[in-house]
């Protein structure tokens, strides 16, 4: 979480310092396990609210200079450049609860900003795994030139399929170590197989990727990726904070917000597995 900025209105809530504290703390408690695509890419910034791209290096030729201009060698090109795109997901907090807090209670019950959080977290998971078409995103899972993998129903195979995964990368000279960010449903059927011998079949997954097998909320199946670093790049203009929206009798209105853009670098280093 960052230091609340002017645009977030924090300073006109009902909230007094030890809530907005007890309101910070849970949502980075909640946040901080779900953010996976902050393992996997590199991050750049934050770069503030005003921060409204990330630069390309590279151009589009334009046609010539303005009209009326002599255009004899003259050479024009735009930059291209990645707009940054604006995530805000509204919750409620009680304002019992918030005087609760002001009594000392240490319990709060913040349901709906946990369940903020999970949507705020999938959204960036997702857009990094899979792609944001309306924000000009492309996922690793579309950037990916190889052919997807079918891991299949049998978890006996499993190990020799990320195996595959793994000498697919290296061949094309993208070095370890690598990852295995995996959907929750996948994650859950690793964790409970037992292969023959008594050997966890999240363990052997691990040696094979000479990485981690990470819980991924927002994946579907699994892709296999390199955590070399300078593959993926996660550039952010306002991290994840909360706003102030308006309030009523029994209910403050809130929101998660950020600013992000995300961009592929190397589309060799990432395998999908379906």
């Amino acid at each position: 979480m960052t230091n609340p900025t002017d645009h977030l209105l924090r300073s006109l809530a009902p909230i007094p310092t030890e809530a907005w504290k007890a309101i910070d703390d849970e949502a980075r408690e909640r946040l901080t396990p779900l953010l996976i695509a902050r393992k996997i890419a590199d991050w750049v910034g934050p770069g503030g609210w005003q921060h409204s791209s990330a630069t390309l290096g590279r151009v589009v030729p334009l046609d010539g200079p303005p009209p009326g201009v002599s255009s004899e060698g003259v050479r024009t090109r735009s930059r291209r450049v990645l707009p940054l795109s604006e995530v805000r997901v509204p919750f409620t907090v009680s304002r019992d609860e918030i005087d609760d807090v002001q009594r000392g209670a240490r319990d709060p019950e913040f349901d709906d900003l946990d369940r903020a959080a999970r949507v705020a977290a999938e959204i960036e998971n997702r857009a990094v795994f899979h792609g944001w078409p309306n924000a000009s995103i492309q996922g690793i899972s579309e950037a990916s030139p190889y052919p997807a993998m079918a891991l299949g129903a049998d978890c006996d195979l499993w190990p020799g399929i990320v195996a595959r995964a793994v000498d697919r990368l290296r061949r094309n000279g993208i070095e370890g170590p690598y990852a295995l960010a995996v959907g929750p449903d996948l994650y859950t059927k690793i964790v409970e197989t037992t292969e023959n011998g008594g050997y966890l079949l999240l363990d052997h997954l691990k040696r094979i990727l000479g990485g981690s097998v990470i819980w991924t909320a927002g994946v579907d199946g699994a892709i296999v990726v390199s955590r070399r670093g300078g593959d993926f790049l996660l550039d952010v203009g306002q991290d994840l904070s909360i706003g102030y929206s308006h309030h009523d009798a029994t209910t403050v209105s809130l929101y998660l917000e950020e600013s992000f853009t995300f961009r592929v670098v190397e589309p060799d280093a990432a395998v999908v597995l379906t």
